[in-house]
């Protein structure tokens, strides 16, 4: 596994010579370019703050625009990254089936042109902290770590899925599904704090507040933009250490599942 990654390493000039391509390829003949990576969330951020601060009086959050993007920003970035890293091997079929280079190049530099649009959403969000005069954290400075965390946790699903992919198509009709579940699964335009403290199925009764963030990654790491960004506040050590850790894992998992089947690809293709 170590042998892969440096070899990936050795591969980095690939890697960034795909983004600006991607990023190039996206925004061709667009008007704005790349001003879409930041009218893109605050558009969405209007939509969602009419329908759900307007149109439903029941939810009362203080500065629900503000609220609401800390959350759509990340949820954008995985959201995007992980359609994109899914077809990302077989978009390059040709390529794979005619030149030597590790696969794993095509899912991460998906994954990175994607971070890119991330970093520059955040301008939007930064000026909505000023127009907001949200209180700046003093932990802001761990915004970085949180970033790549997220990064490396995509990165892992996004080498699990375009795996499957190349072996069974009908892996991108249920992702649409299982994006769709896990986006209303993930507290992006509501607090987790309406979720009742107990519930009972089938006679088992648990707290869904506390299971949203055991098996929801994403629940997690927006808890964590939402500490440092919106709260103002830092957020828990040990909620931090278990969320890096859960990435780890995921990205270990994905990164040995492609290499394991990374040497199928050109006779599946």
């Amino acid at each position: 596994m170590w042998a892969r990654l440096r070899e990936i390493w050795r591969y980095r000039e690939l890697i960034r010579n795909l983004v600006v391509s991607e990023l190039k390829t996206r925004y061709k003949n667009s008007v704005f370019g790349f001003f879409w990576s930041l009218l893109n969330p605050l558009g969405m951020m209007l939509v969602f703050t009419f329908v759900f601060g307007f149109l439903t009086p029941n939810v009362q959050i203080e500065r629900y625009p503000l609220f609401l993007l800390t959350g759509l920003l990340p949820w954008n970035y995985f959201s995007a990254s992980v359609q994109g890293g899914l077809h990302s091997v077989v978009a390059n079929s040709n390529l794979v089936k005619k030149v030597y280079f590790p696969r794993g190049v095509l899912p991460i530099a998906t994954v990175l042109s994607q971070l890119i649009n991330f970093l520059l959403a955040f301008i939007v969000l930064f000026g909505a902290l000023l127009i907001f005069q949200r209180q700046f954290s003093p932990w802001l400075w761990t915004l970085p770590f949180v970033i790549l965390i997220q990064t490396v946790f995509t990165i892992g699903v996004a080498l699990t899925l375009s795996t499957l992919n190349v072996f069974y198509r009908d892996t991108a009709m249920i992702m649409d599904v299982v994006m769709l579940g896990w986006f209303f699964l993930t507290p992006v335009f509501y607090s987790a704090g309406i979720l009742p403290n107990s519930v009972t199925i089938a006679g088992i009764t648990f707290d869904p507040q506390r299971l949203l963030y055991i098996v929801n990654p994403m629940a997690s790491l927006i808890n964590i933009y939402r500490d440092l960004l919106y709260w103002g506040y830092r957020t828990d050590i040990d909620f931090f250490v278990r969320t890096a850790i859960t990435a780890l894992l995921v990205f270990g998992f994905g990164f040995w599942f492609f290499v394991r089947y990374s040497e199928r690809f050109g006779e599946e293709l």
